[in-house]
C-alpha cells in the first residue's frame, strides 16, 4: 500500500506572460499571483510584487519604475471584459480591484501604487510604452495615448481579430494588424498618416520593428515565411524561409545593429537570419556583429548537438540555381539554428491524456508565452518562456575555424526556482 502523500504540482507561481523592455536588459513576468522583474544577463530577480491575483500582460518602460499591467489568469487582478471608460486616479492595488471596465494600469513601483488607470470595453491583450506614448491592443482595435497626466487619447484604429495583441511602438511610427487578416497598418505618430501593407494571405502571428524603426518583420499563422518591409515606403525588402512545414511563430527580434533577425517557433528551434542592407550597413556587420574576436568561441557551446549552421546561398546547392525549380529551393534560409526549450503550458491537460489544453483567461492567445526573444548585443541573445517551468536560456553567436557562423546555448535557468 502506497502511503506517501500525493505530490502537489500546483504549488509555486506560474508565469502567464513575459516581455522584454525596450533594450532587452530586463524582462517583466506576469504571474498568476502578481508580477516580477528580472535582469536579463545574468538572470537575477530585481522586483517581485505579490497581488494574490493574476497578471496577464506586463510591459516595462525601459529601466524606469513604470510597468503597464493588465489582469489575467483564472483569478485576474483587474477586470478583463467589462464595459467602462478611461479614467486617471492613483489607486492602491493591494486588494482585488472592484468590478468595472477591462483595465490597463500603469504601476509606479517606486510609489507602490497605480498612477494611471485606463478602462476599455473589451479585454486588454497587450500594451507598449515609451516616454511619450502608450499603445494598447484590444481584440479588434488599438488605441494610442499621449503619456501625459492625464493621458490624452490621440487616435484609435480598428483591426482584424488580434488575440495575440500584436502591436509595435517606435519613436515615429506604430504598426499593428489591419482590418483585413494578413494586412499591417503603419501610422506616423506625428502626422497621423496611415499606410496599409498586404503582408500575408493568412492572419498575422508575429511582428516586430527594427531598433531604428526602418524595417518591419512579419509572420503569418502559416509560419513558413518571414517577410521584411520598409516602413518608409512600405515596399517588401525580402522574404526569409523558416522552413517548409507550418509552424506557430513565437517571437521575432532584430539585433541592435539592424543586421540580424532571430525567430523562434513551436518547432522548438531558434533561427538566425542575415537581413539585406546597403553597403555601409553591411560593413557594420563585419565590424560590430559576429566576429572571430567575439568573446565567445565554438568551444564554449554546450556541445555538437546544441547548434547547427547553414548558408542560405548553399542550402540546396546547385538546385537553387536551376530555372523553374520550386521557390523553396532558392529562398533565403537561416545561417544558423539551435534547439530551445518550450516545456509545458500551465493549466494544460494532464500528461498522458488526450484532452486539449485549457485556454488561460486574460492572456494573449490563451496560452503562456514561449520563446520570447531579446538581443543583448549583436552576438548575444536571450530566450525566455512563461509557464510552470519559467525557462531562461542564453545563446551566443560565434564563427568557426571554417568561417561559418554558429549559434549555441551557453546557459539556462529556471527563473521561478525549482
Amino acid at each position: 500500500m502506497n502511503t506517501r502523500p500525493a505530490i502537489d504540482e500546483s504549488t509555486g507561481p506560474v508565469a502567464l506572460t513575459v516581455a522584454f523592455n525596450q533594450d532587452s536588459s530586463c524582462f517583466a513576468v506576469g504571474l498568476d499571483s502578481g508580477f516580477c522583474v528580472f535582469n536579463s544577463d545574468p538572470c537575477e530577480l530585481k522586483v517581485s510584487r505579490d497581488f494574490n491575483a493574476g497578471i496577464g500582460a506586463a510591459e516595462m518602460l525601459g529601466r524606469a519604475n513604470y510597468v503597464a499591467l493588465a489582469g489575467g489568469g483564472r483569478n485576474p487582478k483587474f477586470p478583463t471584459n467589462k464595459v467602462g471608460t478611461h479614467i486617471l486616479r492613483p489607486t492602491r492595488t493591494n486588494a482585488q480591484e472592484a468590478d468595472g471596465g477591462a483595465k490597463l494600469i500603469i504601476w509606479d513601483d517606486a510609489k507602490q501604487l497605480a498612477v494611471v488607470t485606463l478602462e476599455f470595453r473589451s479585454q486588454v491583450f497587450q500594451a507598449r510604452l515609451s516616454r511619450s506614448q502608450i499603445l494598447v491592443a484590444l481584440l479588434n482595435s488599438v488605441t494610442l495615448y499621449a503619456f501625459s497626466s492625464p493621458p490624452k487619447k490621440v487616435s484609435s484604429f480598428e483591426t482584424a481579430d488580434n488575440p495575440s495583441g500584436l502591436c509595435c511602438l517606435g519613436s515615429k511610427i506604430v504598426a499593428f494588424p489591419g482590418r483585413t487578416p494578413g494586412q499591417v497598418q503603419i501610422v506616423e505618430i506625428g502626422t497621423g498618416n496611415v499606410s496599409i501593407i498586404p503582408a500575408h494571405g493568412s492572419p498575422l502571428k508575429a511582428m516586430t520593428l527594427s531598433p531604428n524603426g526602418e524595417i518591419l518583420a512579419t509572420a503569418s499563422e502559416t509560419g513558413t515565411l518571414i517577410r521584411l518591409f520598409s516602413t518608409t515606403n512600405c515596399a517588401r525588402i525580402s522574404e526569409l524561409r523558416r522552413g517548409v512545414d507550418p509552424a506557430a511563430i513565437f517571437s521575432l527580434a532584430i539585433s541592435p545593429s539592424n543586421t540580424l533577425l532571430a525567430v523562434t517557433s513551436d518547432k522548438a528551434t531558434l533561427h538566425v537570419f542575415d537581413l539585406p542592407h546597403s553597403n555601409h550597413q553591411k560593413s557594420a556587420i563585419a565590424s560590430h556583429a559576429i566576429r572571430s574576436s567575439s568573446p565567445y568561441s565554438t568551444s564554449s557551446l554546450d556541445g555538437p548537438n546544441s547548434a547547427t549552421a547553414s548558408t542560405n546561398r548553399t542550402k540546396w546547392g546547385i538546385l537553387g540555381s536551376i530555372p523553374l525549380m520550386p521557390r523553396l529551393f532558392s529562398d533565403a534560409y537561416s545561417f544558423a539554428s539551435a534547439p530551445i526549450a518550450i516545456d509545458d503550458d500551465p493549466h494544460s491537460a494532464l500528461r498522458g491524456t488526450a484532452k486539449p489544453p485549457v485556454p488561460i483567461p486574460g492572456t494573449p492567445g490563451g496560452k503562456a508565452r514561449k520563446g520570447v526573444l531579446g538581443w543583448l548585443d549583436d552576438w548575444t541573445l536571450v530566450v525566455v518562456g512563461a509557464g510552470r517551468e519559467g525557462r531562461w536560456e542564453k545563446f551566443v553567436l560565434s564563427r568557426g575555424e571554417d568561417g561559418r557562423r554558429w549559434v549555441g546555448r551557453q546557459g539556462w535557468k529556471r527563473y521561478l526556482g525549482g
